[in-house]
């Protein structure tokens, strides 16, 4: 039985600090493709579609391997899938960077997702485990906005490493950033205060089965898949793909602007961690709420965007990044709400449950974009036109109607089993 931490001590600062360091590096794998897309087209030589086959692949490996990881964390402990999780992206990675043909890079990526799927679980575990209760909302929304750099990196750095090392040289250098990290990872992450390996009960298929229905019937935990759902995937599908293309081909701003705009949403995420990490421990009880205002705000600007006549101005678009960026810590209190509604020894297993939600959405987006852009592309190729863009980029509206629907929906099923005073009463350190 785990104990929770009551303090915050120097070990507990060590072992975060590595966790989240192990998820910056997921997130930049996870990313390293956004601005190699146009590249990527030329090397392997594929459509709009084939492009999109990268990320689909990379996310559908990563939802559908949420709750399997979910279930190892509860079994094995985060340090022992994390270390696996880094060992396959760092492999993955190198292969990505040999590879000539498009069914290799293929695999690749399909390993790129599995080994990222093992690291956040991992890290929300160590934080629910390491940290005071009522800290824990404002750490879970800072890992997640700090593991965002990873895709600065990814954004500048990548940019530069593939104009002047070329596709190899800079693949095997980003692959190069596991093997470091693999040494932090044995020396320093412990599962726990009092334990170096944690492990949970052997479960047999019905118990797993019992674990995973008695994590899904609980409202709170559907609540927190549909705020996780409606909240991340305008923010995935424009930073893992489809941003850049988007801002270059379909409203005609330069390389250099198109990837300060990427940068800016990264940094908008970051911003936004913090703030509404506190908001979420100081009120728990309207975290559904918030996160209705800002898919709503979203949903706005995005209209506003795609209604421009002609070209929206860079100002616009600077407006966009922002409110977009705001989704990805949003979708964290999805997290927060399913931490709430179940028991410490099946959490890793229900956040695999709501982690599914907002990558489910993205990879429909992606999939969706790729598919209507070379439907609306003349001749096909990759010479999109703005046109093309807001076909594609209108499709969000179908996905973001289903999830606040469901929101909506939960929100009002989980309060009524949620004691309000109890919740609060963890706010104020009751």
């Amino acid at each position: 039985m785990t104990t929770q931490a009551t303090t915050i001590t120097a070990r507990t600062w060590s072992v975060w600090l590595v966790g989240l360091l192990v998820y910056l590096v997921a997130v930049f794998h996870r990313s390293s493709l956004a601005v190699a897309g146009l590249a990527a087209t030329e090397r392997f030589d594929i459509s709009a579609s084939q492009l999109a086959t990268f990320t689909m692949l990379q996310l559908l490996v990563y939802a559908g391997m949420q709750i399997p990881v979910g279930l190892l964390v509860d079994r094995f402990g985060s340090r022992s899938v994390l270390l696996t999780g880094l060992v396959l992206m760092t492999l993955a990675q190198g292969g990505f960077a040999l590879a000539h043909s498009y069914p290799a890079a293929l695999v690749a990526r399909v390993f790129v997702g599995m080994g990222d799927a093992m690291t956040f679980i991992c890290v929300l575990r160590l934080v629910a485990t390491w940290f005071p209760a009522r800290r824990i909302p404002f750490f879970t929304q800072l890992t997640g906005t700090l593991g965002q750099l990873g895709a600065v990196l990814a954004a500048v750095p990548m940019t530069w490493a593939l104009g002047h090392l070329g596709w190899t040289k800079a693949y095997l250098l980003a692959a190069s950033l596991g093997v470091a990290l693999a040494v932090a990872v044995l020396l320093v992450l412990h599962d726990s205060p009092t334990t170096r390996h944690l492990r949970g009960p052997t479960l047999s298929f019905a118990q797993v089965r019992h674990s995973l229905a008695s994590s899904w019937a609980h409202p709170g935990t559907r609540l927190g898949f549909w705020m996780h759902f409606s909240t991340q995937f305008s923010a995935t599908a424009l930073s893992l793909l489809w941003g850049y293309p988007f801002f270059v081909k379909g409203e005609h701003q330069s390389s250099a602007t198109a990837g300060l705009l990427l940068t800016l949403m990264v940094l908008a995420v970051m911003a936004a961690g913090p703030t509404l990490g506190w908001l979420v421990g100081a009120h728990p009880w309207h975290r559904s709420t918030m996160v209705l205002v800002i898919v709503s705000s979203i949903v706005t600007v995005w209209t506003v965007v795609l209604t421009w006549p002609g070209h929206a101005p860079t100002w616009l678009l600077v407006v966009l990044v922002v409110v977009v960026g705001i989704g990805g810590p949003a979708s964290m209190i999805g997290f927060d709400v399913g931490r709430t509604s179940n028991p410490h020894e099946r959490l890793a297993s229900a956040s695999g449950i709501i982690n599914q939600g907002g990558f489910v959405a993205s990879l429909v987006l992606v999939i969706v974009i790729g598919v209507v852009l070379d439907w609306r592309t003349p001749g096909g190729g990759s010479d999109y036109t703005p046109s093309a863009f807001r076909w594609a980029m209108s499709t969000q509206y179908f996905i973001w109607a289903l999830g606040l629907t469901q929101v909506v929906r939960y929100r009002v099923r989980t309060r009524r089993v949620v004691d309000r005073d109890e919740l609060e009463g963890i706010a104020r350190g009751a």
